[in-house]
C-alpha cells in the first residue's frame, strides 16, 4: 500500500485531551485531534496524530509523552492512502455557532448566520479552531461586547487568528493587532486571513507584550489573551500596562480552579472583574482596567512564561 500520510492513535483521558487542545506550541510536526470515545466518561478519550511522514521512534515518543495514561499501551500506527489528510483529521469537527459567528472547517462548509460571519478555520499546527471551550467562549464574549465602540484592539496569543478576525468583523473601523510567540502561528494566521478575506490585521511575532511593535501601538481599549493561567498571571502587569483607561480585557485558557489566581494577579494591576463565562471546567473572564493607566513598578519578567502547560 502506498501511503502519503500516517496516523498514530493512543487512548487518553479528558484532562490530557484538554491540555493538548489548549497548548500553544507542542513542537510536534503533526495535526493532533482528540475525541471523546464514551460520552461523559473522563477516562475514555482518544488522541489521533496525523503526519505526512512515517513516524520514527522520536516522533512516537513525543506523542506518547502527551498521554501518560497510555503507558504500556501500544500505539496504533496506520498508513493512510493518498487523500487530504488534514480534511480526514477534521471529519468530526462540526461547525461551532456562537452569537454572530459560525466557525467551520473545510470538511463541514456552512453559511453565515443572518447578519453574522462564517469563518473557515482548518485544524493545523496552531491552536484555535473554535472547537475548544476557551476559543468558543471568547467568541461569545466578544459577541456580547459588540455594542461598545472599540478603536484599538490586540489579540495576544492569536493561534489561528480566529479571535482577531472576529474583532475585525465586529469593529471594522478599529486597528487590530494579532500577536503570537510562535512564528508558525503567525504564518497560519496570515494564511487564514487570506482564506477568509480578512484584511487590515497587523501580525506581530512577540513574547507576550514585550515588543516595541506592541507598545508603540498602545494603549489598547480591548485586550484579548486566550493563553494559559500561568502565563496570564506572569503577564498581568504588562497586559495591564498596554491597556487604556477603563479598557476591556478578555482572558481565557484557564480552568475554573485557576480563576482566583488570575483575577488576583490582574486586581493587583488595578483591574476589576466584570463578567464570567464558565464552560465545563474552563472559564472566560472579562475585566475592566483601572481609572488610571497602570505602570509596572519593575520591568516585566518573561521567565514566568516557562512551561506554558495546564496544571491539571
Amino acid at each position: 500500500m502506498s501511503a502519503d500520510s500516517w496516523r498514530v492513535t493512543l487512548p487518553c483521558t479528558r484532562a490530557e485531551a484538554e491540555a493538548i487542545d489548549a497548548a500553544d506550541d507542542l513542537a510536534i510536526d503533526a495535526v493532533l485531534m482528540t475525541t471523546e470515545e464514551v460520552e461523559d466518561d473522563v477516562e475514555c478519550w482518544r488522541l489521533d496524530a496525523y503526519m505526512e511522514d512515517e513516524p520514527d521512534e522520536a516522533m512516537l515518543a513525543a506523542i506518547r509523552a502527551l498521554v501518560p495514561s497510555a503507558a504500556g499501551t501500544a500505539a496504533q500506527v496506520t498508513p493512510l492512502s493518498p487523500q487530504d489528510w488534514v480534511a480526514l483529521s477534521q471529519e468530526g469537527l462540526e461547525p461551532i455557532r456562537e452569537g454572530r459567528f459560525v466557525v467551520h472547517t473545510s470538511a463541514h462548509p456552512t453559511r453565515a448566520p443572518e447578519g453574522g460571519r462564517a469563518l473557515l478555520i482548518d485544524a493545523g499546527r496552531a491552536f484555535g479552531t473554535g472547537h475548544h471551550a476557551t476559543t468558543s467562549g471568547c467568541l461569545a464574549m466578544l459577541d456580547q461586547l459588540a455594542g461598545r465602540p472599540f478603536r484599538n484592539v490586540i489579540d495576544v496569543g492569536t493561534g489561528t487568528g480566529v479571535l482577531a478576525f472576529a474583532a475585525a468583523y465586529l469593529w471594522p473601523d478599529a486597528a487590530i493587532v494579532a500577536t503570537d510567540i510562535d512564528p508558525a502561528a503567525i504564518d497560519v494566521t496570515r494564511d487564514n486571513a487570506a482564506v477568509n478575506d480578512v484584511s487590515g490585521v497587523e501580525l506581530i511575532v512577540a513574547d507576550g507584550a514585550l515588543s516595541d511593535g506592541i507598545t508603540a501601538r498602545a494603549p489598547y481599549d480591548l485586550v484579548i489573551a486566550n493563553i494559559l493561567a500561568g502565563p496570564l498571571v506572569s503577564m498581568a502587569p504588562e497586559l495591564a500596562a498596554i491597556a487604556d483607561v477603563s479598557a476591556t480585557i478578555v482572558l481565557a485558557g484557564l480552568l475554573e480552579t485557576q480563576r482566583k489566581n488570575v483575577v488576583e494577579a490582574f486586581a493587583a494591576c488595578g483591574c476589576t472583574l466584570s463578567a464570567v463565562d464558565q464552560r465545563g471546567d474552563w472559564t472566560i473572564l472579562c475585566l475592566t482596567a483601572g481609572a488610571e493607566r497602570f505602570t509596572p513598578q519593575s520591568p516585566p519578567d518573561p521567565k514566568g512564561r516557562d512551561g506554558w502547560a495546564l496544571d491539571l
